[in-house]
């Protein structure tokens, strides 16, 4: 074989290398998005890099979008009533507050720590019936009472025009939390709707207290789980409904259709 043959071989040898390399190590992943929830409620799925990302309900801008801390305020204050702000609410940083609230109500666990609002009082009540078989008791309804009676007196109209004013900042919060092409109001639509979806399974729902090796737990009431396995899988956000029981879940998702059809109704026209 020629010196020109040898070149020729060796040249198409190397370039075959190079497509083999490309072809089987493409290069790091980026990071995976956080856990999705069960009933297959995900985050809005990024675009590709080269174009915008896809918006499914787009939140039409209004001239006096809120910008600050006491823009929220001011405007949560026209809205609830500045009594309800000072005992129900947790205003610093609520816009992070909000989106990482929404977003972990269609997953497995919402933090507490996160939320918006100042947790429901008291402890998780029980009942014991056909042997110690413990059920969920129907006084622990009462301790949502505030915030069902808080959702039933909200105009939604207002409600929807002020989460369009406060959107800016729940957008960048979102983008914040891991979905720098992700959109907040898509996420938002498809956790009400999953909350929707909440089954109704009646009145004193069977729980129980996992075994802990150990000492025992400092707030046992923290750790019961539902007996039934499709109700324990289902979202921390269709969990905390169904603990409220089947009046205030049924009032609660009411209300929910109803802000989530102004919402969409609110969008720009295409």
């Amino acid at each position: 074989m020629s010196k020109s043959s040898y070149l020729i071989a060796a040249l198409l040898l190397a370039a075959a290398g190079v497509w083999a390399w490309f072809r089987f190590h493409p290069g790091p992943e980026a990071p995976p998005p956080p856990a999705a929830a069960p009933q297959a409620v995900q985050p809005v799925t990024a675009a590709p890099a080269a174009s915008a990302p896809a918006v499914n309900h787009p939140v039409q801008a209004v001239a006096d979008s809120a910008s600050s801390p006491q823009d929220v305020e001011g405007t949560l204050a026209a809205l609830f009533g500045r009594s309800a702000l000072a005992t129900l609410f947790r205003l610093g940083d609520f816009p992070h507050r909000f989106a990482a609230t929404v977003d972990n109500l269609g997953r497995q666990q919402a933090s507490p720590r996160l939320w918006p609002l100042v947790p429901a009082a008291g402890r998780f009540g029980t009942l014991e019936h056909d042997g110690g078989q413990a059920r969920v008791s129907p006084a622990n309804a009462e301790r949502y009472t505030p915030y069902v009676r808080l959702l039933d007196g909200l105009d939604l109209r207002a409600a929807v025009a002020a989460y369009r004013r406060l959107y800016p900042l729940f957008q960048a919060a979102y983008v914040d939390l891991g979905y720098p092409r992700g959109y907040f109001n898509d996420r938002l639509i498809a956790v009400i709707d999953l909350l929707l979806a909440t089954p109704d399974p009646g009145p004193l729902l069977k729980v129980h207290r996992p075994a802990v090796e150990g000492a025992e737990p400092s707030r046992p009431w923290l750790l019961y789980e539902f007996d039934d396995p499709a109700l324990q899988r289902l979202s921390a956000g269709q969990r905390i409904l169904l603990r409220m029981g089947p009046d205030y879940e049924r009032r609660v998702k009411a209300r929910l259709g109803e802000f989530r059809a102004l919402l969409v109704a609110a969008e720009p026209p295409r």
